[in-house]
C-alpha cells in the first residue's frame, strides 16, 4: 500500500577520504616472516602488487604452535563502517523498520540481490 511506502537512498561518497594507517613497527624475525608469507601468497595469486592511497597496518598473533599468523588492523576502517551501519539502523528505526539480527549480515564484500550481484564494482547479474 501507498502508506508503507518508503524512499531509503544510499549516497556513495566517491571522493572518500582515503585511510592511510602507518606501518607497525616490527622485529627482524617478523619481518622475515612477513617477506615469506607474502612471497607466498604472491605466488599462489592471493594478493598482487598494489600502490593505492589506502592502507592498513599489519601485525603478527603468534598462535599455540609458535607459528605467527598475519593480520591486517582495519579497526579504523571498520569504525567509519560502524558509524554509517548505525546511521543506517537508526533511520530504518525512526521508519518503523526493524531488522531481524539473526537474518542479517553485515562487514560483506558483496550481496545477491534480486537476481543481481552488488559490490564496489557495481551491480552485475548473478551467474547462479
Amino acid at each position: 500500500t501507498a502508506a508503507l511506502r518508503t524512499q531509503i537512498t544510499n549516497d556513495i561518497r566517491n571522493g572518500a577520504e582515503p585511510i592511510l594507517k602507518a606501518p607497525y613497527r616490527m622485529t627482524p624475525v617478523e619481518l622475515k616472516e612477513l617477506k615469506e608469507q607474502l612471497q607466498e601468497m604472491l605466488e599462489n595469486g592471493f594478493v598482487r602488487p598494489s600502490v593505492s592511497p589506502w592502507g592498513a597496518p599489519l601485525l603478527f598473533v603468534k598462535k599455540k604452535d609458535g607459528s605467527m599468523h598475519l593480520c591486517i588492523d582495519y579497526r579504523e576502517l571498520s569504525q567509519e563502517h560502524e558509524q554509517h551501519l548505525r546511521i543506517v539502523l537508526e533511520i530504518l528505526r525512526q521508519k518503523k523498520l526493524y531488522a531481524k539480527f539473526l537474518k542479517c549480515e553485515f562487514w560483506l564484500q558483496q550481496v545477491a540481490f534480486l537476481g543481481h550481484i552488488v559490490s564496489a564494482d557495481g551491480i552485475t547479474m548473478d551467474p547462479s
